[in-house]
């Protein structure tokens, strides 16, 4: 009862806070304001920054009030910053309202980091909080200080903030609904996204199998088996007929499973990582390895889905499962060490208030997963949409990406809080702690080639996390860097504009090369990385033979309806 009691208080708060435990936040500024205040030379330092910045500023209002238009500014914003780069900013007063606001973004930076003896995790979380405060008075937030939303408010003489109450009157009205955006009414799964044509041909508690029909006459003996992440619907890699990876590679003549994950609820609330790999990727590897008649297998794992196939391919090695003839890893961690900013959630404290957040229903739901997200990218996922939606007035086009990002899915309890602890928090993975059966294993056992993507702008899975698969492996890994995101840099097809990448090949006994140096001494290449995946999974495929049967009925494979399927549609 106790027990009881104590998690069902923190599920009670975690609808208030979003799911950000309240103590971990104290404990990070308590830990930051107590070496603050034990550091006389950092606070003198910050005392004489602010003065020179104070000097700076007034210099330039001066200047500014005498020569409104003047081109020169006292601080330059980050390249990501993209608040304040139209020209009515550059006019008088409302250059001087950025340079004001800028100039105190720095400033708290400069508070924030640098305090010695503060944890790096406490830096970073204490940094980022703050950011996300200062982020609320940016002048670009406001109609009365944001010249673009002025002019266009004379312009329309105010019809724009009429458009913009009713949008927000629509959005709010959704979200209590449990609707999903406006727009994604245009892009309809089986209609116009997930159109490949294909057939379920296995069906458990967790998965279904898709094997994708050919497209041509011969195929490549070896199948693709692409294991997506369970914490998004499996077509982000079979969006439409013009930028799906599947119809991609059947295009290139290969056989293509997909593995489409159930929406949990909360009846599997004690699934857990060992389940997510016996009853899915192990499954779809069988099924997929007896419908092929035995032929060794391509996989694909994109994100979580690549960690996980991961797991499984050192299993195999492990014990001496020879199923794998190649693993393709699209934007995918196995040491999480610099897992990018969703490493400021993972301490003891917020894991525990998110596994009682979630002890409550079973299971974490999408609309908490979406928020971490956009809180992670509020400029331009919260604050962005503000300003052009409410204040503007204006409708941004819905498009497939954006129209599958919506059609978020849950997440096991169990399963949850085991790979946030055992791979996020303790590094298992990587450290040679965890254990499959009741047994350890290695990124070292992999012996098959490896094919990496890494994106260069990703928040989820920064590239140089993504790259350090080649400190831990002990086979051949081709290593790719590409534009784009976590998700439009792989979904990334050939003729999509200004897309550029990088590759190049490290041999298992070549000696390591660190991730900026790489990047020094690898040129870029235009274009997609699409054709490079199958000119690298041509060279380890047989020669083209005769597309297998749809299923293997007398296998236990039979076909059991149409792609996309039946769990792609579970809300």
């Amino acid at each position: 009862m106790e027990q009881s009691l104590d998690k069902g208080l923190k599920a009670a708060q975690a609808r208030f806070t979003g799911g950000l435990s309240p103590i971990a936040l104290a404990a990070a500024y308590s830990d930051w304001a107590l070496h603050l205040s034990s550091a006389p030379g950092k606070q003198m330092e910050l005392v004489e920054k602010a003065i020179r910045k104070t000097a700076r500023f007034a210099h330039y209002a001066g200047t500014c009030a005498l020569t409104p238009k003047s081109g020169k500014t006292c601080i330059t914003p980050l390249p990501q910053d993209k608040r304040f780069r139209d020209e009515h900013w550059q006019q008088w007063p409302f250059n001087v309202m950025s340079q004001a606001f800028l100039l105190n973004q720095q400033w708290w930076h400069n508070a924030t980091t640098g305090v010695e003896g503060v944890t790096s995790q406490h830096e970073d979380v204490v940094t980022f909080a703050t950011r996300q405060i200062l982020d609320v008075f940016s002048p670009s937030n406001s109609p009365l200080t944001n010249p673009e939303v002025l002019a266009k408010t004379m312009a329309e003489g105010g019809m724009n903030l009429i458009r913009g109450w009713q949008n927000f009157l629509e959005d709010a009205s959704r979200a209590q609904a449990g609707q999903k955006p406006v727009g994604t009414e245009d892009f309809e799964v089986g209609r116009n996204m997930a159109t490949s044509p294909g057939k379920v041909v296995y069906r458990n508690r967790l998965i279904e199998l898709i094997q994708y029909a050919p497209t041509t006459d011969k195929v490549r003996p070896e199948p693709i088996l692409i294991v997506p992440a369970w914490i998004m619907k499996y077509y982000i890699l079979d969006l439409g007929a013009q930028n799906s990876l599947v119809k991609y590679l059947t295009a290139q003549g290969y056989t293509v499973f997909m593995i489409s994950w159930k929406n949990p609820d909360a009846n599997d609330r004690d699934l857990g990582m060992d389940d997510y790999l016996s009853y899915g990727v192990m499954e779809a590897v069988r099924a997929a390895n007896t419908i092929t008649d035995g032929q060794k297998i391509h996989a694909i794992g994109y994100c979580l889905g690549g960690t996980l196939l991961s797991i499984a391919a050192a299993t195999m090695a492990r014990d001496g499962d020879d199923r794998l003839q190649s693993m393709t890893l699209l934007a995918a961690q196995v040491d999480f060490t610099e897992a990018g900013e969703l490493t400021l959630f993972i301490n003891e404290s917020q894991l525990t208030y998110l596994e009682d957040m979630m002890w409550e229903k079973g299971y974490l739901g999408s609309d908490q997963m979406a928020g971490a997200f956009q809180l992670l990218r509020s400029n331009d996922l919260v604050w962005s949409r503000v300003i052009h939606d409410y204040l503007m007035g204006e409708r941004s086009e819905m498009n497939d990406l954006m129209a599958w990002n919506a059609d978020a899915t849950r997440m096991p309890y169990r399963m949850h809080s085991e790979y946030l602890r055992r791979l996020f928090l303790k590094n298992d993975l990587a450290e040679g702690r965890y254990f499959v059966g009741d047994q350890p294993i290695a990124i070292t056992d992999i012996r098959v080639p490896v094919f990496m993507v890494g994106t260069e702008r990703d928040h989820v899975a920064p590239w140089h996390s993504v790259y350090k698969f080649n400190l831990l492996s002990d086979t051949d890994v081709t290593f790719v860097l590409t534009s784009g995101g976590h998700n439009a840099g792989i979904v990334s097809e050939p003729g999509h504009p200004r897309r550029h990448y990088r590759i190049r090949t490290k041999a298992k006994d070549d000696p390591h090369t660190g991730p900026d140096s790489w990047v020094e001494e690898t040129a870029p290449v235009d274009g997609s990385w699409w054709p490079a995946l199958t000119d690298w999974l041509d060279k380890a495929s047989g020669a083209p033979v005769k597309p297998p049967q749809m299923g293997a009925k007398a296998k236990g494979y039979a076909p059991i309806c149409d792609a996309p399927g039946t769990y792609v549609f579970q809300e």
